[in-house]
C-alpha cells in the first residue's frame, strides 16, 4: 500500500526527534488531547466548538446554552485520554484497558453501564449488519484480545491500529460510547509503537462511516482511510517542529518505536 510506504519515510524524521520525553512529549500529549476529543465527540454529534471544548478542557469555562451531556462528553473523553497516553510505554491492549476507558469517558452520562458490557440489543442506524448479541459480546471480545496478543506483529503498526478499530466497532460491546472508545484504542495500538495519534475530523464523517460500513465486505479503503489520517497527523507534526518533508530519494528504514 504506498500510503503506508510514504508512512514509513515520514516515520524515520519523526524517529529523529527520539526519544520523545519530559516537556516534548507533554507538548504533543497536550496537542492532540483537545483535537482529539473535539473530533471524537463531534463524529457522534456533541455540539461543541473546537474552541469550546478547548476552553472547557484548559480553563474548566462551560459554555452557556450546551446540553449538559456535551460538557460531560468532553470532560470525561480527555480523562478518557489522559488514561489511553498512560498506557504509553506498554503494550498492553486487553480488557482491563477497554473497560477502564470506557468507565471513564461513560461514568457521567449513564453510571450504570460504564465500564462494563451492554446485556441489551443494539441497531446500528444507517448500517445492515448486526452486531454482537448481548450473550455473545464476552466470547467476541475474548477473541479480539486473542487476536491481538497472536496476530499483532504480523501488521504494519498502522495497519493493525486500522483492523483494531475497525473489528471492536463490529462487536459494539457496550450501549454507547462504542466509536470513541474504538478511536481511543486505535490510537493506543499507535502510540505504542511509536505513531502519532490519528484525527478523524468530522468533515470526514461521512466517508468515515461509509467505508467502516464497506469494510463488513472489503476492509481495504477502511485501512488505507486510517492511514491517510495517520500521515496527516506526520506532516503536522513536522510541520510544527520546523523539519522539513523528506524526499522521496532518502529511502526506507523500517518503522521504530518510541521505547
Amino acid at each position: 500500500m504506498e500510503i503506508l510506504r510514504k508512512i514509513d519515510l515520514f516515520q524515520k524524521e519523526i524517529n529523529a526527534l527520539r526519544p520523545l520525553e519530559g516537556e516534548m512529549l507533554g507538548q504533543i500529549k497536550d496537542y492532540y488531547r483537545i483535537g482529539l476529543t473535539w473530533t471524537s465527540n463531534a463524529l457522534e454529534g456533541n455540539s461543541l466548538t473546537e474552541s469550546e471544548t478547548k476552553v472547557l478542557l484548559e480553563d474548566g469555562l462551560t459554555v452557556g446554552g450546551k446540553p449538559l451531556r456535551d460538557v460531560f462528553e468532553a470532560v470525561d473523553h480527555a480523562k478518557a485520554y489522559d488514561f489511553m497516553f498512560s498506557l504509553f510505554q506498554t503494550r498492553r491492549i486487553d480488557e482491563w484497558a477497554v473497560l477502564k476507558m470506557h468507565e471513564l469517558f461513560y461514568q457521567n452520562i449513564e453510571p450504570g453501564y460504564a465500564g462494563r458490557y451492554r446485556d441489551v440489543r443494539v441497531l446500528i442506524t444507517g448500517s445492515q449488519y448486526p452486531v454482537a448479541a448481548p450473550g455473545k459480546v464476552q466470547d467476541e471480545m475474548d477473541r479480539l484480545f486473542g487476536w491481538v496478543q497472536k496476530e499483532r506483529e504480523g501488521y504494519h503498526p498502522v495497519e493493525f491500529a486500522a483492523q483494531l478499530h475497525k473489528r471492536f466497532v463490529f462487536i459494539h460491546p457496550f450501549k454507547d460510547g462504542n466509536g470513541r472508545v474504538a478511536r481511543l484504542l486505535m490510537n493506543l495500538a499507535l502510540i505504542q509503537d511509536g505513531y502519532l495519534p490519528a484525527i478523524v475530523p468530522p468533515i470526514l464523517r461521512r466517508d468515515y462511516v461509509s467505508l467502516l460500513e464497506r469494510a463488513h465486505r472489503d476492509d481495504g479503503e477502511f485501512i488505507e482511510f486510517i492511514a491517510e489520517r495517520e500521515f496527516e497527523s506526520q506532516k503536522e507534526i513536522l510541520r510544527l517542529f520546523q523539519i522539513p518533508f523528506p524526499s522521496e530519494g532518502q529511502g526506507m528504514n523500517p518503522s521504530q518505536t518510541l521505547q
